[in-house]
């Protein structure tokens, strides 16, 4: 078969091993596009140059894992959270530790930094946005309003604005000046995970877990545009540099948008699993992911993805014309109006002293957080004197380098090599619905004959597991297509296999609407055995589906079992009474589950932080 000559769409260009432990979060220099920070369960943040293979530096201090990391614009300082709500910053250039910012109560969720001032933005799973002056170490104003954790935070291109995104579906835009909100979106029904300003026009972009990205028009303060196209959570937001399409990254997948009208150009698939962040260089979009200890990323040709043209999907039929588009310069909204210089003279509310010294924390006395010396370790010093050491430069420029090269079509024989699944990780896939495999102690590489002949080994019993299960669900897809969500999951439960359990609360948990208290009855008790699950999968599915329960039905059961009794005889009012107290019940016993795991490290123990929060007011 002759060889093709041309080249991929998308590619993966790497794979590193990043911590010694897992990796809880990791950022892309957005300016450069070819530097990546990595925060681990070993309480790291280990700062890399996409595509080379050695950390470049090691930046050490925090005692609790690194939950959210940000590079500032130019790329000369990172600022790392972590679980125990306190932040780093470090400077790069002089290899130092710059501020130790303490004062939110709970693991930080998002991170941002201001595009001229010197100011900073945390939030937090504690609720509070924090704004701090990194050249003072304090907290200049705190936000309050959002009701669950802060999971993304972007300053406005002109540095007047700051726009948050919550677990509670809301995005509120705070005035920087004025010290207070301008405006709040309620249209989304989903946690919200990303937001992203338009680089140039009043426009916001959002993306949420209920799997839509809208768009908001921020004179108007209003909707002008909703995509529902994605197939699970959106993950990543990036407009394209000259602002004329909107990427979207969702699990193994990127996807084009235009707006006004709504409508899809391209969908390209990429092979990045769970995609963290976007950043766009030399018309490449570069995607990456981690998983366990390992880091992946990727590639995406700008150049031959389609931007404008016909339409793939939306409200636009492919025989219809589309809108042509504005001349160059001409918008629809208002553009921002950036300062001429970096140095910015715009000032942000502050607080009192009196706050700012509060009891709450922004100037709270030292802990065993601030007792580990801080240090950056310079693990690479070729590559770090290259990046952040320039000679003849008097001002440093984030690196830049020529595109990434494409592999060719199909270049390389498929039987050349073959990576092996040990027999471990194929029962492991087989149990556990969303185990993915990429750390290299699973997988080995052999030669074409002896692979083959250890993928046979397990091939019977792999069949075997794969149509039981197979089985299992066409049992749970008869009864799903009755409409009764309680037998089908009842039925779930039934066959006494975990795996079927959580494939069909994975589909639950993405349609809140489909909870209904007669269901917060029977998976409860399933919910138990999740949670102390050795699989990964499991614990994640267990703490989504109680998260649900306890946003949706809490104060429902809380109602009903404080009020007063009824006058005569209401067998509705008792049934539901009834079905509370045994939620209430259930409800207890979980919590003292999630107390005790609430001091996990890692992923999990954020999520068990979380719930045991929510769950306070059970105790009362």
């Amino acid at each position: 078969m002759a060889v093709a000559n041309t080249t991929k769409t998308s590619w993966r260009l790497q794979e590193i091993v990043a911590h010694s432990s897992s990796v809880a979060c990791l950022a892309l220099g957005k300016n450069s596009g070819r530097l990546l920070a990595t925060g681990g369960e070993d309480c790291r943040v280990n700062i890399w140059a996409v595509s080379k293979p050695n950390c470049i530096m090691s930046l050490t201090g925090h005692n609790n894992p690194v939950e959210c990391v940000k590079f500032n614009n130019s790329e000369e300082q990172v600022v790392a959270g972590s679980q125990s709500g306190s932040l780093r910053v470090w400077d790069l250039e002089a290899a130092k530790i710059l501020r130790t910012l303490m004062g939110h109560k709970a693991n930080i969720c998002s991170l941002d930094f201001h595009p001229f001032g010197e100011y900073l933005a945390s939030g937090s799973m504690d609720t509070n946005i924090k704004l701090w002056d990194v050249r003072r170490k304090g907290c200049v104003f705190r936000y309050k309003g959002h009701t669950q954790a802060v999971r993304c935070l972007a300053f406005s291109p002109d540095g007047k604005w700051l726009a948050s995104a919550s677990d509670d579906s809301t995005i509120k835009l705070w005035d920087l000046t004025a010290g207070k909100m301008i405006t709040e979106f309620t249209a989304h029904t989903g946690a919200i995970n990303i937001i992203q300003f338009h680089p140039n026009e009043y426009l916001l972009a959002s993306g949420s877990s209920d799997r839509t990205i809208k768009l908001w028009d921020l004179e108007k303060f209003k909707m002008i545009g909703s995509s529902e196209g994605e197939m699970g959570p959106v993950r990543c937001l990036a407009f394209n540099l000259d602002g004329c399409c909107l990427y979207s990254g969702a699990v193994d997948s990127l996807r084009v948008y235009g707006w006004e009208p709504d409508r899809c150009f391209d969908v390209v698939p990429v092979g990045w699993g769970k995609v963290e962040d976007l950043a766009i260089c030399n018309h490449q979009l570069i995607g990456v992911s981690y998983n366990l200890a390992n880091v992946s990323s990727y590639v995406v040709d700008l150049t031959r993805v389609k931007k404008s043209g016909s339409v793939i999907q939306g409200v636009i039929q492919d025989d219809q014309p589309l809108t042509e588009p504005s001349p160059k310069g001409s918008t629809l909204r208002r553009n921002y109006d950036r300062p001429l210089t970096t140095c910015s003279t715009q000032r942000v509310k502050q607080s009192s002293e009196s706050d700012r010294r509060s009891p709450e924390g922004e100037r709270r006395s030292p802990s065993s957080e601030d007792e580990k010396e801080s240090s950056a370790e310079i693990r690479n010093p070729e590559d770090y004197k290259e990046i952040f050491q320039p000679k003849s430069a008097i001002s440093r420029t984030p690196p830049k380098s020529e595109p990434f090269p494409a592999p060719l079509e199909d270049g390389e024989s498929l039987l050349s090599t073959i990576t092996l699944i040990c027999c471990v990780c194929v029962y492991k896939m087989c149990c556990c619905p969303e185990f993915h495999i990429t750390s290299p102690f699973c997988c080995f590489v052999l030669g074409d004959d002896e692979a083959l002949a250890q993928i046979r080994k397990g091939h019977d019993t792999m069949c075997v597991m794969l149509t039981s299960r197979h089985k299992n669900l066409d049992t749970i897809r008869a009864v799903w297509g009755s409409g009764d969500v309680k037998t089908s999951l009842d039925s779930a439960v039934s066959m006494k296999d975990l795996s079927i359990v959580v494939d069909i609360l994975n589909i639950v948990n993405l349609k809140p609407s489909l909870w209904k208290l007669d269901l917060c009855t029977s998976i409860l008790p399933q919910i138990e055995e999740l949670l102390q699950s050795k699989y990964e999968s499991y614990v994640q599915t267990g703490c989504t589906s109680l998260k649900l329960i306890l946003k949706r039905f809490w104060p429902l059961i809380s109602d009903t079992l404080t009020a007063p009794p009824s006058v005569g005889v209401d067998i509705t009012r008792e049934e539901r009474h009834q079905k509370c107290k045994a939620c209430y019940k259930q409800l207890k016993n979980l919590s003292d589950v999630v107390k005790n795991k609430a001091d996990q490290v890692g992923r999990h123990g954020s999520a068990f932080k979380e719930l045991q929060l929510l769950m306070a007011p059970l105790d009362y």
